[in-house]
């Protein structure tokens, strides 16, 4: 089978030859340390996917977050970005949107924004519009239908990062402003969601008249340790009608599969999500909130498809430990539909022969 015949027929319950190997990316850190530690593809320091690691399927998240180079679907902003502070440990900066945010200097940590360029009113709403342009000419290079075909030739699981409808809003807002504005203004928040779904449509329509994606990811994060950070009222009142227009769209462009992609405790949002049309649930953490996939089904159905459920700090723990975890999750492979993976990036503890154990630990338990 090919990569993508095998992908398609796994999440449609068809059998398959094999179960893929894949992963969600490392820190870079972990890069740093593998490519030292003898890792000869390790092309890119400073990102969050690959490297491809030998053994490996080809990794499915290069090109996710920026089309494959050819469309840039963030914020285009006009303020000349410019240091404000620097110390030993950090930079203060302000961004192209008008964001001042805080960068560590010393390792891989996510930026601590101090002020937000987006600020919940009406006025900064219209104004923000225009960083948010899908027909803005600077968002694809003049060769992108080119670039296009080609990718089209490969034979590889293919995606983009096709929604965000409460993620991306979030990151702008800040997590304080953006659960009050659902509350304060209702009418304002429900017309930030409807254009971002409109925008993602006029966005990628061109593109998907020429690729055929494998599936399309949405970036949500938006459940925490204790649950959403929304209620499943909210979800139904404001979300749920604009994402089953983005994934019927989607797929009525031949798109295969949507994927939401969710962090912390996702329970209470499943059934809203598996309403609306998601296919995939993505990461189902295990390390950090005790998730499984035995336990999803449990609950949501067997027919629950799921890309995830391995905890990704067992990795160090070694062979005994890897072959342990991953055997308790082997039933729910059996039953298709499910692909387990890492929970999400490998950290700098994990070597790089350890993580090539892994590699053959995982094979020997689904692949012989």
């Amino acid at each position: 089978m090919t990569h993508k015949q095998r992908f398609k027929a796994l999440f449609s319950g068809e059998s398959v030859d094999r179960i893929p190997v894949y992963f969600f990316g490392t820190w870079h850190e972990t890069k740093s340390r593998w490519k030292s530690e003898g890792c000869e593809t390790v092309d890119e320091i400073l990102v969050d996917y690959g490297p491809q690691v030998p053994g490996m399927d080809p990794d499915w998240e290069l090109g996710l977050w920026d089309c494959h180079g050819f469309c840039h679907g963030y914020p285009i902003g006009d303020i000349e970005t410019v240091i404000l502070e620097e110390t030993d440990s950090y930079y203060i900066k302000r961004g192209s949107v008008g964001e001042i945010y805080r960068e560590s200097k010393i390792g891989s940590s996510i930026n601590q924004t101090v002020e937000y360029g987006l600020k919940p009113t009406r006025e900064s709403w219209e104004n923000f519009k225009k960083y948010l342009d899908p027909n803005d000419p600077r968002r694809k290079p003049s060769d992108w239908m080119e670039r296009a075909r080609k990718l089209n030739e490969q034979d590889r699981v293919i995606t983009f990062m096709g929604g965000s409808l409460y993620g991306w809003l979030r990151g702008l807002l800040g997590i304080e402003a953006i659960s009050l504005l659902m509350y304060d203004d209702r009418e304002l928040f429900e017309d930030m969601v409807s254009y971002m779904a409109d925008y993602f449509k006029c966005l990628f329509e061109p593109i998907l008249d020429i690729i055929k994606f494998d599936f399309v990811y949405f970036f949500e994060d938006c459940c925490g340790v204790n649950g959403p950070l929304f209620s499943p009222v909210i979800y139904k009142e404001i979300f749920d009608t604009h994402y089953k227009q983005l994934i019927s769209f989607y797929k009525s462009k031949s798109v295969g599969f949507a994927l939401i992609d969710s962090d912390g405790v996702v329970d209470k949002l499943v059934p809203s999500w598996l309403g609306s049309g998601f296919d995939i649930i993505f990461p189902v953490e295990v390390g950090t909130w005790g998730e499984s996939p035995s336990s999803m089904r449990d609950k949501f159905g067997e027919n629950l498809k799921m890309l995830g459920g391995v905890d990704k700090h067992i990795i160090i723990k070694g062979e005994q430990a890897i072959r342990k975890h991953l055997e308790r999750l082997k039933p729910e492979v059996i039953k298709g539909g499910y692909i387990p993976i890492p929970d999400h990036r490998i950290p700098p503890e994990c070597s790089y022969e350890q993580f090539l154990v892994y590699i053959k630990v995982f094979n020997e338990v689904f692949n012989t």
